[in-house]
């Protein structure tokens, strides 16, 4: 059940303009404060009442607003992050696991923005849910792609649908609860954020790595889950998970094209 929540500079905006669309520049001076002092705000509605468990699911930011900041996402990655990745890479023997002639388009595109979003993101406004949810799909990432973790998903997500598909008050047991997990919102945030970087790590080959690589290893990562996280809180998994799928696309469809490219020319 989601906390008790507090208006944020974007619902706020949203609040005093009725239907107009937010404009990004205000989006962008939310995510900026909100990655200094997260916190669990009111959402930015700008729709119909729905159910609970849909207005989590539905993407409440237009299609146009997400390709905007996919391409905030690809063009901080790739010209301030990516430098310091390749450096740090080639210093230190890592590879990345991708093999351009087999490219994971289905891995990226759809096992990865659902599963990892749901485990990294969805029990930031849903604590309680967590608890279970969190060890669950770590058993599911665990077992690899495939039929069993696939039925694992499945099953979470009815689960979750169960549980969410009426609204109810918190009772008064778990509210000092929910009040602690407030107060600690910004940590739990953060450490989201890294254990989702850190994830990524697995991404690439390792030969002989000193310590001190591995977070400059993950930095568009780190950036991109920053990112994701504030959408999560503030628009909802839905939208997370399309923001999640369209970042993932940009550097499968360039690796493609270049290697497309090098085929042709025969330098590959």
């Amino acid at each position: 059940m989601n906390p008790p929540q507090i208006p944020n500079s974007t619902t706020q905006t949203a609040r005093n303009t009725g239907p107009r669309a937010v404009r990004w520049l205000d989006e962008w001076r939310d995510f900026l404060a909100f990655c200094l002092r997260p916190r669990l705000g009111y959402r930015c509605r700008q729709v119909s009442p729905q159910p609970a468990w849909l207005l989590d699911w539905l993407p409440n930011i237009g299609l146009g607003r997400l390709l905007v900041w996919a391409g905030i996402l690809w063009g901080i990655n790739l010209f301030l992050f990516g430098p310091i990745v390749m450096s740090v890479a080639n210093q230190a023997g890592a590879t990345h696991r991708v093999d351009p002639e087999n490219l994971p388009w289905l891995l990226a595109l759809v096992w990865a923005p659902l599963v990892e979003e749901m485990l990294f993101r969805y029990g930031l406004r849903r604590p309680a849910m967590a608890l279970w949810l969190i060890p669950f799909l770590v058993l599911a990432l665990w077992q690899g792609v495939g039929f069993a973790q696939s039925m694992m998903f499945v099953v979470a997500v009815l689960l979750i649908y169960r549980l969410t598909r009426q609204a109810r008050v918190p009772s008064a047991a778990v509210r000092p609860w929910l009040r602690l997990y407030r107060h600690w919102f910004g940590w739990v945030f953060h450490v989201s954020v890294a254990a989702f970087a850190a994830l990524h790590i697995y991404n690439f080959t390792l030969t002989s790595v000193a310590w001190w690589m591995y977070p400059l290893l993950v930095l568009p990562q780190w950036f991109t889950g920053l990112v994701l996280g504030w959408i999560r809180v503030n628009r909802g998994i839905g939208a997370a998970i399309i923001l999640h799928a369209l970042f993932n696309f940009g550097p499968l469809m360039i690796a493609w094209l270049a290697f497309r490219w090098l085929k042709e020319a025969g330098l590959t």
